[in-house]
């Protein structure tokens, strides 16, 4: 897998059948190993160690449903009150971060109301605080650390 604009970390890998898969510590088990979850994994890591998010407040490729339609977000990360402090849109490195990206997570955070959004293709990052009262997002040069 290709390097990522994330620090360097170590994951447990598995090979079965000739499937990579990789070990998520959300989900505490090994899912297959495609660009996309590559990126979201560095996230989650990112997450955790850098950002100092308890891994019992993060959740990974839940589904949701907007409009009678069923999607699945990739990251949330919660509040301890049971709010939405973060959603993460996690894309493969090939894909263009672009406006339908963030079309998609604003379509998402409708029904989630997030403070912060953060939309990453592993080499790029875009984060961004929500202002609900002028129904807009402000970018930011980062979310905030966890504080508790």
């Amino acid at each position: 897998m290709q390097a990522l604009n994330f620090p360097e970390y170590s994951f447990r890998f598995k090979n079965k059948e000739n499937k990579v898969s990789i070990f998520d510590p959300i989900r505490k088990k090994f899912v297959i190993l495609q660009p996309e979850e590559w990126v979201r994994q560095h996230c989650v890591k990112y997450l955790i160690s850098v950002k100092k998010f308890p891994k019992s407040l993060i959740n990974v490729e839940k589904e949701l449903t907007i409009n009678t339609l069923k999607k699945r977000y990739d990251i949330v990360v919660f509040n301890t009150d049971g709010t939405i402090h973060l959603i993460v849109e996690c894309k493969a490195p090939k894909i263009t971060i672009s406006q339908t990206t963030f079309d998609q997570i604003s379509r998402y955070n409708l029904e989630l109301n997030a403070t912060y959004l953060m939309v990453t293709n592993g080499l790029n990052h875009y984060y961004c605080q929500m202002d609900f009262k002028n129904e807009c997002y402000t970018f930011l040069k980062d979310i905030p650390n966890y504080t508790s």
